[in-house]
């Protein structure tokens, strides 16, 4: 490679694009730098495929969406004009078709939407395999064990080839596993929660240990983390969810070991402060599972004072979970945790206030407070965010200079 040769620009958002270039006028203006040595800085970078081929992007990833759907559905339907040995011919056949194709697209650098299409229709079309399969093994179609085998191998093939589509497939299948697994054997509020937190617990630690491996699958565990932390708490907090108590299974054991091995694994690789993440977790899980084996009255016409501290306690632990969040999408970069968190907050509050203080606050007086507690929380999360930022930017080289795009001004 000659090193004299000029680099290929390089593709960005349209809006980190937009920025730059308002900051070289600026710095023009100024003297800072001329217009050649801007000319140069701008020619490195040019508008990504963000805005050229979003309609395209869409319309290709529905169809290969709906193509992926279709044959899982083929396989519902029973298709009784083939043997079984046909139908799962044909579909193994239609599989690996799409699997071939979509390397093969990606060997020749084909468009990348075009590549993820294929990718997709290939992810979907393993679970039409495998359904197919337990058909014709008179296996239910409802098992979950089902969901755990489609997973497996989407999110195989998602590592193998590092391709977002059979990931991002295997994740949403591993959830539904997840829950569907361990429920399967005996199903309880309590054994929900557990399982909420026990999957914030799991995917930030895989999120920690993605970092600075395959960043794009950290953003994604990273966000599935958020998710669960918030769902474990907002369940926790329901009045009696806990009274059956957790039914223990195998399935169960197994979801927690996996969890706390992530956790081992982040804390043996990736020492320092990302640990917060994994460790942060499994304190979201002890209190949720605390929270859930507290006993309360689920008669809302009679609120005592185990009710009303019950209350108290489950909201200041989701506004301590939803700062961290709005923290740590700050830091990350993760505008996602940030939108989570604020809307989990206030979904949260609102369910809290309607089912606990209602008999107490009634009427109108229940919408004051309750605009009062959303103006006043507001207030304090724009502040927090805002002082976090800047505390970066001025922690950063060349802390004075200009923020970045999106941060606060």
């Amino acid at each position: 490679m000659n090193p004299s040769a000029p680099a290929l620009p390089r593709p960005v958002p349209p809006r980190q694009l937009a920025w730059l270039r308002a900051e070289l006028d600026d710095w023009t203006s100024q003297g800072i730098i001329d217009d050649d040595q801007a000319r140069l800085i701008s020619s490195r970078y040019r508008l990504g495929d963000h805005t050229r081929f979003g309609i395209g992007r869409v319309l290709l990833s529905l169809g290969g969406a709906f193509v992926g759907i279709g044959l899982i559905w083929l396989v519902a339907a029973n298709l009784d004009q083939l043997s079984p040995t046909s139908r799962f011919a044909a579909v193994v056949l239609l599989w690996l078709a799409f699997l071939a194709g979509g390397e093969a697209l990606a060997a020749r650098k084909a468009s990348p939407p075009l590549v993820g299409a294929v990718r997709l229709m290939a992810a979907l079309g393993a679970g039409a395999v495998i359904f197919q399969a337990a058909q014709s093994l008179q296996v239910p179609a409802f098992e979950p064990r089902l969901l755990g085998l489609w997973a497996a191998g989407t999110l195989l093939h998602g590592y193998l080839v590092r391709a977002s589509m059979p990931f991002l497939v295997g994740v949403a299948t591993g959830i539904a596993w997840w829950f569907a697994q361990p429920l399967w054997d005996g199903p309880s509020g309590l054994t929900v929660v557990v399982l909420l937190g026990a999957a914030a617990v799991l995917a930030s630690g895989l999120a920690v240990l993605h970092d600075g491996w395959i960043v794009p699958f950290a953003w994604t565990w990273r966000t599935v983390a958020g998710g669960m932390a918030l769902l474990a708490l907002f369940v926790a907090a329901i009045p009696g969810i806990g009274s059956d108590g957790v039914v223990w299974s195998t399935w169960l054991v197994v979801v927690l070991v996996a969890a706390a091995a992530a956790v081992a694994g982040a804390v043996i690789t990736r020492p320092g402060t990302r640990l917060l993440e994994p460790l942060g977790a499994v304190a979201v899980l002890g209190v949720a599972t605390a929270l859930a084996l507290w006993t309360t009255s689920t008669d809302t016409s009679d609120i005592d004072t185990a009710d009303w501290l019950h209350a108290a306690v489950s909201v200041l632990a989701y506004v301590v979970l939803a700062v961290a969040l709005v923290a740590l999408g700050t830091v990350r970069d993760h505008p996602p945790l940030t939108a989570m968190a604020m809307v989990g907050l206030v979904v949260f509050t609102t369910f809290q206030s309607f089912a606990v203080f209602a008999p107490i606050v009634t009427g109108a007086w229940l919408f004051v407070v309750l605009g009062t507690v959303f103006l006043g929380t507001g207030f304090l999360f724009d502040r927090a965010r805002r002082e976090l930022a800047q505390v970066l930017v001025d922690d950063s080289p060349g802390g004075s200079a200009t923020p970045a795009p999106g941060a606060p001004r």
